[in-house]
C-alpha cells in the first residue's frame, strides 16, 4: 500500500496500475450513488400504490433524499481537508448500505422514507470525494480523470431509468434498495487500494455546520415544497451562519474563499448553467409523455442515447481540460447548450426519434460542464481548500437543481398562444415547451456572457 503526505504530489507516488485501480473503484461506486436517485424517481408511481399515498406524501422519498445529499456533500467536503478520504469513503459507503438493506425490508412507508435518508447520508461521501480524489491523486491529469467521472455520472444518469423501470417492473421496487447494497462489496478494496494519508491539523466547527445544515434544508425545502416559511427559516440561519463565520476562529467556511474571484465567478456561472441543464433534463421526460404520448421505458430509451454520448465525450472533455485549461472546456460546453436549446426548442412536435437524436446535443454538454467547472476550482484554490471548496460547488448544484425544476415545474403550468421561436413546429400545450427552451437558450447567452467578461479581468 502507498503512503503519501498531504503535501506531497501523490501522482508520483502511485504506480499506474495503482491509478487504474482507483479509478476504476471510484467510478464505480460513482455508479450506484447516481443511479440510486434516478431509478428511484421512476418507482415513485409503485411506491405511492404500494402504501396508497398522494402524490405530496410520496414525494419525500425523493425531497428527503435529495436534503441530506446535498448537505452531506458539503460536509465530508469539509472533513475531506482534515481526515484521510480512506476512513470518510469507508464511513459512507457502510451508511449507504445500510440504509440500502433497511429500505429493503421496510414494513411500511415512514422506514423507507428513513432508509432513503440513510442512503444519502452514505451516498453523499461518494458524491463529494470522487470530485476531490482527481486534484488530490492525479494533479497532472486531473482533467482527464474529471473527463472519466463525468462520464460515468452521464452513463449513470441514462441508464438508471431503464434498470429502474425493468427491476420495478419485473420484481418489486424494494429490489431497487437492494442493488445499492452491492457497494458493501468496494470496501476492501478501498482499503486496499486507497494510499494512506496523515490526519490534518484543524477541527470542524460544528456549530457553524449545524446552522449552515439548517439553512440549506429549508431553503429545499422552500424551492421543493414552496412554503413560504421555509425561506425565512433559512435567511435566518444563514445571517447566523455569515456571523459565526466572521466570528470563528476556525469557521467551517472561511469568508476569504467567496472573495476569490475565480471561485466565485465559477459558482456562480455553474450554478445557472447546472440550473438550466437540470431544468431540460426535468422537463424532456413530461414533454415526451405529454406531447409524444411515450411511456415510461419509452421516456428512458428515447433518452439514452443522449446519455450514451455524454458518456463517451467525457474522456474528450477531461483531455481537452488538461491541454487547453477549464476555461476552454466551459466555453464549448455553454455553446453545446445553447444549440441543443435552440434545436429542442425548434423540433418539439416532431417523432420522438428525432427528439432522441437532438437531445443527444444538450447532452453531450453535461460531461464538458462538470470537467470545467471541476477543473477550473481545483485550479484556483489552495490544496488544503479544495475539499470544502468541492463541497460548496457540489452544493450549488443540488440548489441549483431543485430550483430549475421547480421554476420550470411552475412555467410549464400555464399555456401560451404564442410562439417565440418563429420555425418551431409545436403547437397547442407544445408551445409552451418550445418557448421554455428559448428561455433557456437566453439565459445561457447571459451566463456565457458573465463568464466571459469576469475571467477576462482575472488571470488563471
Amino acid at each position: 500500500m502507498t503512503t503519501i503526505a498531504r503535501d506531497l504530489n501523490a501522482e508520483h507516488s502511485l504506480t499506474q496500475s495503482e491509478k487504474k485501480k482507483i479509478i476504476f473503484l471510484i467510478c464505480s461506486v460513482l455508479l450506484f450513488s447516481v443511479m440510486n436517485g434516478t431509478m428511484f424517481m421512476i418507482a415513485i408511481p409503485d411506491i405511492a400504490a404500494s402504501f396508497s399515498l398522494l402524490p405530496s406524501q410520496v414525494s419525500w422519498v425523493v425531497t428527503g433524499y435529495i436534503i441530506l445529499y446535498a448537505i452531506g456533500a458539503l460536509m465530508y467536503g469539509k472533513l475531506a481537508d482534515i481526515y484521510p478520504l480512506k476512513t470518510i469513503l469507508t464511513i459512507g459507503l457502510c451508511l449507504f448500505a445500510t440504509g440500502s438493506i433497511a429500505g429493503f425490508f421496510a414494513p411500511n412507508f415512514l422506514m423507507v422514507v428513513f432508509a432513503r435518508m440513510i442512503q444519502a447520508t452514505g451516498a453523499a461521501s461518494i458524491i463529494a470525494l470522487v470530485f476531490i480524489v482527481p486534484s488530490r491523486y492525479f494533479p497532472e491529469e486531473k482533467g482527464r480523470v474529471l473527463g472519466i467521472v463525468s462520464s460515468t455520472m452521464a452513463f449513470a444518469s441514462g441508464i438508471g431509468p431503464v434498470i429502474g423501470g425493468l427491476i420495478a417492473g419485473a420484481l418489486n421496487w424494494q429490489f431497487l434498495f437492494l442493488i445499492s447494497a452491492f457497494v458493501l462489496l468496494t470496501i476492501p478494496f478501498f482499503g486496499r487500494f486507497l494510499p494512506k494519508e496523515e490526519k490534518q491539523e484543524g477541527k470542524v466547527d460544528l456549530l457553524g455546520a449545524l446552522l449552515i445544515a439548517i439553512a440549506v434544508a429549508a431553503l429545499i425545502l422552500f424551492i421543493t415544497l414552496f412554503v413560504w416559511w421555509y425561506i425565512i427559516i433559512s435567511f435566518v440561519f444563514f445571517g447566523l451562519f455569515t456571523w459565526r463565520i466572521f466570528h470563528s476562529d476556525n469557521p467551517f467556511i472561511r469568508p476569504d474563499m467567496f472573495r476569490n474571484a475565480p471561485y466565485r465567478t465559477t459558482i456562480f456561472a455553474g450554478f445557472l448553467a447546472i440550473m438550466t441543464m437540470f431544468g431540460m433534463m426535468f422537463m424532456l421526460p413530461l414533454l415526451l409523455s405529454e406531447v409524444n404520448d411515450l411511456n415510461t421505458l419509452f421516456i428512458g430509451l428515447t433518452l439514452f442515447p443522449g446519455a450514451m454520448a455524454a458518456a463517451f465525450t467525457g474522456r474528450f472533455a477531461g483531455s481537452l481540460a488538461d491541454q487547453r485549461g477549464g476555461k476552454q472546456v466551459a466555453y464549448i460546453a455553454m455553446a453545446l447548450m445553447i444549440a441543443g436549446f435552440l434545436l429542442l426548442s425548434t423540433f418539439i412536435g416532431s417523432p420522438a426519434w428525432v427528439i432522441s437524436l437532438v437531445v443527444i446535443i444538450s447532452y453531450m454538454a453535461f460531461p464538458f460542464l462538470q470537467t470545467a467547472t471541476a477543473s477550473l476550482i481545483s485550479a484556483v484554490l489552495p490544496r488544503n481548500e479544495i475539499g470544502v471548496g468541492m463541497g460548496i460547488y457540489n452544493l450549488f448544484n443540488f440548489m441549483s437543481g431543485a430550483f430549475g425544476s421547480a421554476v420550470i415545474g411552475k412555467v410549464l403550468d400555464y399555456e401560451s398562444g404564442v410562439r417565440l421561436n418563429p420555425i418551431s413546429a409545436a403547437d397547442g400545450h407544445a408551445a409552451i415547451y418550445s418557448n421554455v427552451f428559448i428561455g433557456l437558450a437566453v439565459l445561457t447567452i447571459l451566463n456565457v456572457s458573465y463568464f466571459y467578461l469576469s475571467f477576462k479581468r482575472i488571470k488563471v
